[in-house]
């Protein structure tokens, strides 16, 4: 076994170590289970011989010998379901904890790792992966533990029975071992191959799933079936090389060597005979063992198919949980204010998302609390990136950014979420209620403040219309509600927390013009006494803003009120005259830019 496979399995084994007497009360089961059936053989070899042979048949011996024979059965039996009850329970404790610890670690990860990991390739790590590994604690562990056992009584009783030809079977050992470290090299390439096609094919169906809408809207069923296809072909193709493996270097060789040692062992008995009295007792018994020995034997170079597997899948899943690109944090420094009003500030901040181009470039500026900013520029200008910058979704390259004097890693991940409420332009619903949606886990809210804050932003006129009202069950993703109802419980789940500072992603964007009107004047009461953060398209929603930034290629090219920037004729008035559209627009703004103009 290679080292980096010891590692991984090392690593799988520690997890053992919390259920240590678990898995002594398992062994010890085992243990019994496998004395007990050991010993069958040796109860019809004395019946063959000293009764069966003999043409005698004592009444009392032979029940005696046949209720020890049915006693040995009752406890194998008994005892091999409850080692097996024990294994798979302490099997599923540990899947349960690797998949917690996964789930946890998924968690913790940097947004720039999600925009290069394909989602469906995560899924495949936390679901199908971890259950590989499941089978090397349900089914692995138990059958090698099992099997050993029994080969250890087996060549005990080889040895009872006849200590020369056991001595001859001993050299059975190292041609399994050379027949098993064979399959090992040969089915690991294979194993890594099928887990990453699994998890190509995995990613391509969540995908599909994702984009069902637009692949139907442009005709492009086609196309994804016949790129699923080829993966799915590409992934049978691995399967057949794992097949012809597992049919060639398992069962038919072991098989051949079962053979030949039958064949050894007639042979000797028939030598023997020739010159001593062979007890038919003990030739049924050695066949006996010696078919009990490889049938073992079977088991474990089947279950070796799970074992590379398990190996190959604990890779994976131990990849994702030594993955280093965490996502930002703060270390508390018991200095930040407790009750801060929620200024806003970016020095000299830049950043580059692959470490060599500069997405954001020396970004200064700041809101006072009550203030409100609009960022505004074309695609690609930067406005995201800034609003994930302020999230702490992704670490500053260069400069600072801090909140109410505080540097924005100063601040634990809790109170900064708390103090900075968040709406993207897309809201993201849960299944569960409304009111599941609106709390999201905030269980010390109560439902007359959830109640509230969906009436503080007018949410509660469609969910009171709602056959059940707060207690309407919202469908994956919200798809039975309209964008602009989603979008008025994003407000609500915010305001319910009453941050300090409105974060809002272009939140007007995907409503309605009638929805807009009333979303606008939420807006204004959300944003009283509140810092506001707004990246707009529609320039017309952040006429009011306090500070207009206009940013082009990642840097601020442009600041000041709507008027003041109308007055500059820049890339803003451009813009404004572009959303506006025709002359009579545009002398319009003319004569505002003008009228505005203290010159």
């Amino acid at each position: 076994m290679k080292r980096a496979d010891r590692q991984v399995l090392m690593r799988l084994l520690s997890y053992l170590r919390p259920h240590g007497w678990a898995l002594f009360g398992a062994f010890a089961l085992l243990a019994i289970a496998t004395a007990t059936d050991v010993l069958g053989p040796l109860i019809i070899k004395d019946f063959i011989d000293h009764y069966l042979t003999v043409n005698h048949f004592p009444v009392g011996p032979l029940v005696r010998l046949a209720s020890l024979y049915i006693v040995l059965l009752i406890i194998t039996a008994s005892f091999n379901f409850l080692q097996v009850l024990a294994f798979q329970t302490l099997a599923l404790r540990i899947i349960q904890r690797i998949r917690i610890e996964v789930y946890s670690k998924v968690q913790a990860l940097a947004l720039a790792f999600f925009d290069k990991t394909p989602a469906g390739s995560l899924v495949s790590r936390i679901t199908n992966d971890t259950e590989a590994i499941q089978d090397l604690f349900m089914s692995v562990l138990s059958t090698f533990a099992q099997n050993l056992f029994l080969l250890t009584g087996i060549y005990i009783s080889l040895f009872f029975l006849n200590a020369h030809l056991a001595l001859l079977c001993l050299l059975l050992i190292p041609l399994i071992a050379t027949l098993m470290q064979v399959y090992r090299i040969l089915s690991t390439r294979v194993y890594h191959l099928s887990r990453q096609k699994l998890s190509q094919l995995n990613a391509k169906l969540n995908e599909s799933l994702q984009g069902m809408y637009i692949i139907q809207a442009m005709r492009q069923e086609r196309r994804l079936r016949d790129e699923f296809g080829e993966i799915n072909q590409a992934y049978r193709q691995v399967r057949v090389r794992n097949i012809k493996i597992n049919g060639l270097l398992l069962r038919p060789m072991v098989d051949v060597l079962y053979m030949m040692t039958l064949m050894l062992v007639l042979w000797f008995f028939g030598v023997r005979s020739l010159s001593h009295v062979v007890d038919l007792g003990v030739l049924y018994a050695f066949v006996n063992y010696l078919e009990r020995f490889f049938e073992p034997i079977n088991n474990m170079m089947m279950r070796l198919n799970l074992f590379q597997q398990s190996l190959v899948a604990a890779t994976r899943v131990f990849m994702l949980m030594d993955e280093t690109q965490l996502a930002p944090s703060g270390e508390e420094m018991g200095e930040f204010p407790e009750t801060g009003r929620g200024k806003i500030e970016f020095r000299d901040v830049s950043f580059s998302y692959d470490g060599e181009n500069d997405v954001l470039k020396n970004i200064s500026f700041t809101a006072l609390p009550g203030q409100t900013v609009a960022l505004v520029g074309h695609t690609g200008s930067g406005k995201s990136t800034t609003i994930n910058l302020l999230m702490r979704f992704y670490p500053v390259t260069r400069g600072q950014i801090l909140v109410d004097d505080v540097p924005l890693d100063g601040y634990p991940d809790d109170v900064l979420r708390n103090r900075i409420g968040l709406v993207l332009q897309d809201p993201f619903l849960f299944v569960g209620d409304m009111r599941h949606n609106i709390r999201l886990g905030g269980t010390h809210f109560t439902d007359e403040e959830v109640e509230d804050a969906a009436a503080f932003v007018q949410a509660d006129r469609f969910i009171k219309r709602l056959p059940k009202g707060y207690e309407e069950v919202v469908a994956e993703r919200g798809a039975t509600l309209s964008s602009g109802q989603r979008q008025l419980l994003s407000f609500a789940r915010t305001m319910v927390r009453k941050p300090k500072v409105l974060v809002l992603d272009e939140a007007t964007a995907s409503v309605d013009t009638e929805t807009e009107i009333a979303i606008q004047e939420a807006l204004s009461r959300m944003r009283h006494g509140r810092t506001t953060i707004a990246i707009a398209h529609r320039l017309s929603t952040i006429q009011d803003a306090d500070q207009i930034l206009v940013l082009h290629h990642g840097e601020i090219v442009e600041r000041g009120t709507h008027q003041e920037l109308l007055a500059k004729r820049g890339l803003y008035y451009n813009m404004y005259l572009l959303q506006q559209g025709g002359s009579a627009a545009a002398r319009h703004a003319s004569h505002v830019a003008l009228a505005g103009d203290p010159a």
